[in-house]
């Protein structure tokens, strides 16, 4: 990899890992005052434990071609990656593992906002590494090792198309919303649990937070391109991931807005910072395999659908409390299905034959049920042994002094509890011709 590219590879991965704070911004604007602190610190503990268990044995694990092929790589084959620092093409090789790292930890990441308002912090510390340790790192490497069984699911089924996802939808998207869906079942509804609980304390963070995603997620996109025959060479796909990062994601911005104006609402900012991430999440998995045009119309497919689908949790009186699964899950699958029609010169309408679908649908299904059905077991499991979910109690008080002994917002305490006297200022003499 010649210095440019390894340039683009560096500066990437610094996008996507500074992406993890952008979710705790979100996150943290959208939920209540007294619950910032701990959103914000989920998002962080998740870089500290994900980062670490990656660099011991995670990177092992995803490596497929090791081990039991096809599904999980031996995770003491390089512990510590001893091996891999000390080889020739160390430098290039370690920067690609810190790449995969920050996938890791944002997968992560995102899975908290459905568990807002009401979780430990150390038993979500616990979870996290569970998490990863038994369905993250098997999944990283099912998807994006060239022997993964998704990777070569078309090539086993003997069909014309293997699964595109070129940057997470299924590994990132699906895996973190059916995780998200899980854990807000076993950890229970908020008390109080309403639309009106659902009011953000503070927007601007919430826009803050979706600008450093939006900024970051074209390294989440485009950083992949750096390998290979590089970003500069005549079939890099670069080009085409940037501008449909870009157009797919304003698209779901008027998408979203559009079905805030017909039902009834007002064209808010959090809607459009929402349709932001809806965009950016369908448009993960496509992001090299579609035309411009294409790109936009799915951009608008996200927001609309998503729009409407992070409202049925009312409906279904499962509190998801920041919509990972309307979003994340619902647009995930979006992203993931609309390449069955769409995929240049692979998909249904554009390829003319249906193997594309039947791959991305398979592989779509294998990762929301296997996530699903780890996530509930592992957060069952801490639930009935060290507990998950606060005390409601703690709750009503406030997470983050319960949980963290700190605050988010610290005002000074007023010199005087009775009313300040106001001096009456006669005004200045004018003058006149000065």
């Amino acid at each position: 990899m010649d210095s440019g590219n390894l340039s683009w590879y560096i500066v990437a991965t610094a996008l996507v890992l500074l992406m993890t704070p952008g979710v705790a911004f979100f996150y943290g604007g959208l939920v209540r005052a007294k619950s910032v602190v701990s959103m914000m610190m989920m998002s962080f503990g998740a870089m500290g434990v994900v980062a670490v268990l990656w660099i011991l044995y995670g990177f092992s694990m995803q490596n497929v071609s090791t081990g039991w092929v096809g599904f999980v790589g031996n995770p003491l084959s390089d512990f510590g990656l001893g091996d891999l620092a000390s080889g020739g093409s160390s430098n290039v090789d370690l920067v690609g593992v810190a790449f995969g790292a920050t996938f890791a930890i944002i997968t992560v990441a995102l899975i908290s906002g459905a568990i807002a308002d009401r979780a430990k912090f150390g038993a979500w510390m616990a979870f996290v590494a569970l998490f990863v340790t038994f369905d993250y790192f098997l999944v990283a490497g099912w998807v994006w090792n060239p022997d993964g069984w998704i990777a070569t699911l078309g090539t086993h089924l003997g069909l014309s198309a293997n699964v595109i996802d070129y940057a997470g939808g299924t590994a990132v998207h699906i895996n973190a919303g059916a995780a998200a869906l899980a854990l807000a079942l076993v950890l229970g509804k908020r008390v109080g649990f309403s639309k009106d609980i659902n009011r953000p304390h503070n927007v601007p963070l919430v826009l803050l937070g979706a600008a450093l995603l939006w900024f970051g997620w074209f390294g989440f996109n485009g950083g992949a391109a750096a390998a290979g025959d590089g970003i500069a060479a005549s079939g890099s796909p670069i080009g085409l991931i940037t501008i449909n990062t870009l157009g797919a994601t304003a698209a779901a911005i008027l998408g979203w807005l559009v079905i805030e104006k017909l039902t009834g609402r007002k064209p808010t900012s959090v809607g459009a910072a929402s349709g932001a991430v809806a965009g950016l999440v369908a448009i993960t998995p496509a992001c090299a395999n579609l035309t411009p045009g294409w790109s936009l119309l799915l951009g608008l497919i996200a927001g609309i659908v998503c729009a409407k689908a992070v409202e049925l949790k009312y409906l279904l009186r499962i509190d998801d409390s920041l919509d990972v699964v309307g979003v994340h899950l619902v647009g995930g699958l979006i992203g993931t299905l609309y390449l069955g029609f769409f995929a240049t010169g692979t998909g249904l309408f554009t390829g003319g034959s249906a193997d594309q679908l039947i791959v991305q649908t398979m592989a779509a299904l294998s990762v929301l049920v296997f996530s699903f059905g780890i996530s509930w077991a592992v957060g069952w499991g801490i639930q009935k042994t060290m507990g998950f979910r606060i005390r409601s109690e703690d709750e009503l008080a406030g997470v983050d002094t319960a949980v963290h002994g700190e605050s988010g917002y610290a005002f000074p305490e007023e010199a005087s509890t009775g009313p300040v006297a106001v001096q009456a200022v006669a005004p200045e003499p004018v003058l006149h011709g000065a």
